[in-house]
């Protein structure tokens, strides 16, 4: 009797599993199969219901069908250099080719720039810091040969007595210019104008005689402390400026006020200079008496030998009076 029930009982589980495992044979197969996409770079920005063909990863396929489907994934960019012909002679001469620290080609110059006269590269002479050039207080005596993409140059407290013509020639994204406190008594007419971004120009504390040639670009000059004296600055140096705003000639024993002044105009220092008279129509139009110069702020002539109280008209158009002598 027990023997009977024990085999009654064997097939009884036999029934059950081949039972669960038809179940289970059969929730598989329904359950729906997710396609797995593998997206080219070129369709990023297309929503997914959007694709027009979607890669299909297939688990069936061999390893090798799977490495060229994972390949797609790539950019189109990428995958065009892995399949273009091998490089020529002169893509391998370009791809050796230095570069300087400020992404420019040093043209066979070396990563730190081109030679300066005394046989070293700028950027190690200097201090290179992006596309600004510090050569401060580095006792030279002429202007070092700088990278094409510098914005800044500062050399000051050095010991540059000349500026010639090709001195900052081709460096087309130059915004400033400090050389303060140099012995320059000599710049070539033509050594600044063809600088198409120049914004500042800084020339204090020199021996300059004569103002060259000035880009019509310029925001900011300061030739304070020169020797222009009477002649050192030609007439209507200034009239095409028209970004001009601040303009700093102080302690340059100047007999006048540089003529004409353009409307951009918000700062004109002229301290400690030899200016001895001023017309009622330097700053304003006598002829109109609604014309306002609002830009104007900032007129220093102290240190002056003149007596401002002597023009009264000259200030009328103006939002504030000069700083000056008033007796």
């Amino acid at each position: 009797m027990p023997a009977r029930l024990a085999k009654k009982e064997n097939r009884m589980q036999t029934f059950v599993n081949i039972f669960l495992g038809f179940f289970i044979f059969e929730s598989v197969g329904a359950a729906p199969i997710t396609e797995t996409l593998i997206y080219d770079s070129e369709f990023y920005d297309i929503p997914l219901g959007e694709l027009p063909h979607p890669f299909v990863y297939d688990e069936n396929e061999q390893s090798d069908q799977l490495e060229t489907e994972i390949g797609t994934a790539l950019p189109s960019i990428i995958q065009e250099s892995y399949s273009s012909a091998p490089l020529t002679e002169e893509s391998d001469e370009e791809a050796s080719t230095p570069k300087l620290i400020d992404g420019s080609s040093a043209q066979g110059s070396g990563v730190l720039g081109p030679q300066t006269q005394d046989g070293l590269p700028t950027c190690l002479l200097c201090t290179c810091l992006g596309t600004t050039v510090y050569c401060d207080d580095h006792d030279l005596d002429a202007i070092p040969p700088l990278p094409k993409k510098t914005t800044y140059f500062y050399s000051r407290y050095n010991r540059i007595r000349k500026i010639n013509r090709n001195d900052f020639a081709n460096l087309n994204n130059l915004k400033r210019i400090d050389l303060t406190a140099n012995f320059i008594s000599e710049i070539h007419e033509d050594a600044f104008w063809r600088l198409p971004q120049l914004e500042e120009l800084v020339l204090r504390d020199n021996r300059i005689r004569q103002l060259p040639e000035l880009p019509p670009t310029l925001t900011f000059i300061d030739v304070s402390k020169n020797r222009l004296g009477r002649k050192g600055i030609r007439n209507e140096a200034f009239k095409d400026l028209h970004e001009l705003q601040h303009l700093y000639i102080t302690d340059n024993n100047l007999d006048h006020i540089p003529l004409p002044l353009p409307e951009s105009l918000q700062a004109l220092h002229l301290q400690n200079n030899n200016i001895q008279e001023m017309h009622e129509d330097t700053f304003c139009k006598m002829k109109d008496f609604n014309y306002v110069r609002r830009a104007l702020e900032d007129i220093r002539l102290d240190g002056n030998p003149i007596n401002l109280s002597k023009t009264p008209y000259a200030y009328m158009c103006l939002p504030r009076l000069p700083v000056g002598n008033l007796i």
